[in-house]
């Protein structure tokens, strides 16, 4: 019986399954919903008042890493510069909402004098590719980019794959407006642009889009 028990004592413990592996990226792959922004006029601000400047961009990217996170989002570390950022979702419906969250968040500080700062956003869902182990390149990345350009500070625009992909789903009071088909620089591919609307949201914009090309169909 000793003997057993010392056997039992200096037996070797049975070694650990290893970790199971995760991606080293931590980025979605597959099919993504991007979501794209920047700040109308930073330029000028930076110019004009830098501490100002500093402190809007400082705070615009606590409200964004909230939300982005919240929804299940991921920021490329290695992309977005200065005042613009980039974020990715395995859901469309998680992209919009963080899309709207930020947006109100925005317009509720700006009416409190806040820093008022005029965000510009698109989304749009495609077939993701990786340049590397912490960027994003291909063409959903830069129809985007394109759709940003479109927008007006404080609007937010929605290519047609994403609308498809919400419309039956959309958060409390939101509505999607279409505001035309529209040839995006470079690209030959027309796009079906559609504006994010909430009560909340300014939605006295001049003109549907910041600038186009080839007009509005």
């Amino acid at each position: 019986l000793k003997e057993l028990e010392n056997r039992i004592l200096t037996r070797e413990e049975a070694p650990h399954p290893p970790p199971v592996p995760t991606p080293a990226s931590g980025l979605p792959t597959g099919t993504v919903t991007f979501l794209l922004a920047d700040v109308e006029g930073s330029t000028r601000l930076w110019e004009t008042d830098a501490d100002r400047a500093a402190a809007a961009v400082d705070r615009l990217n606590a409200l964004t890493d909230e939300a982005v996170t919240r929804h299940g989002g991921v920021r490329p570390a290695e992309q977005g510069e200065g005042d613009s950022f980039v974020a990715a979702f395995t859901r469309a419906g998680d992209a919009l909402a963080c899309a709207l969250e930020v947006q109100r968040a925005l317009a509720h500080e700006a009416q409190g004098g806040g820093p008022g700062l005029c965000v510009r956003m698109a989304l749009h869902t495609g077939d993701a590719r990786l340049r590397d182990a912490r960027n994003y390149a291909g063409p959903v990345l830069n129809r985007c980019g394109r759709l940003r350009a479109l927008a007006h500070g404080g609007q937010t625009l929605l290519s047609s794959a994403t609308r498809d992909l919400v419309a039956d789903d959309l958060p409390e009071r939101v509505v999607l407006r279409r505001l035309g088909s529209v040839r995006l620089r470079d690209l030959e591919r027309s796009e079906e642009v559609w504006q994010l609307c909430h009560p909340d949201l300014p939605d006295d914009f001049r003109d549907s889009f910041a600038g186009i090309d080839d007009g509005v169909e």
